[in-house]
């Protein structure tokens, strides 16, 4: 594995670190490529029976290294970030994920797969895509308003701006708020106790819970990159994407 991702598997949970904490540990191409394997591994490892998704530091992520995805743009279904979150919808196992600090982009997105979320006070959501002449990702145009409701989604995804962890619960993207300092501890007693369930009726249950949209998810995750690669070639995003890079270099 990649050392910006790093894996501990203890007492049937398979922990996953998004290990940039210098970059807020945004996420490269090599990160998704190593965050795929990492599923698709647990996927067949019987010992793994609860997947744990966490960032380094006071961080969950910044969502995409932007200076990394322009070198590596997704350019099919087949690119590292899609085959990341097809992983993510079709993983067998509970993903479970605990957010401190900013979830940004894809740091949001990914929470709609994940099937228990736990998160700081202090953290910070926010789904910019259209303020970087973007579009919906993660099948995020599907999942928020079900889970959120039209209003609050479309507030979320057209305004593009950051929100609180009382929103984010508001809104069904994440099931708890804890203190800053619980956060480790409760993501891992949760994390323990649903390795602890019998581990074929906790997949079986997983499944006929996700199985109804599985096919529908997979689609719209299809429309959206397909848009979304046509919005990378945009001037509205070239522009945004270079007024951000030059506001880094400041």
């Amino acid at each position: 594995m990649s050392d910006t991702l790093l894996t501990k598997r203890e007492a049937g949970v398979l922990t996953l670190t998004f290990n940039r904490p210098e970059k807020k540990n945004a996420f490269t191409h090599a990160m998704y490529e190593a965050a795929t394997q990492a599923l698709k591994q647990a996927e067949g490892d019987a010992e793994a029976r609860v997947v744990l998704l966490t960032g380094a530091g006071s961080v969950f992520t910044a969502g995409n290294d932007i200076g990394d995805f322009m070198e590596h743009p997704p350019a099919g279904e087949d690119s590292a970030v899609f085959r990341f979150l097809k992983a993510l919808v079709d993983a067998p196992m509970p993903v479970l994920a605990a957010v401190d600090g900013p979830a940004v982009g894809i740091g949001t997105t990914m929470l709609l797969h994940c099937d228990y979320v736990v998160a700081t006070e202090r953290a910070r959501f926010h789904m910019p895509f259209v303020q970087l002449g973007l579009c919906a990702e993660g099948a995020s145009s599907m999942l928020l308003p079900r889970v959120a409701g039209y209003a609050l989604a479309s507030e979320l995804l057209l305004f593009g701006e950051p929100f609180d962890a009382a929103t984010a619960l508001r809104a069904g993207i994440i099931n708890k708020v804890v203190p800053d300092t619980s956060l480790h501890e409760v993501a891992a007693e949760r994390a323990r106790t649903l390795a602890s369930r019998p581990a074929e009726a906790v997949r079986v249950t997983k499944r006929l819970i996700r199985e109804p949209l599985r096919q529908r998810t997979h689609q719209v995750l299809a429309t959206e990159g397909s848009e979304f690669i046509q919005r990378l070639g945009s001037t509205e995003a070239q522009e945004a994407f270079m007024a951000f890079m030059s506001r880094g270099r400041k």
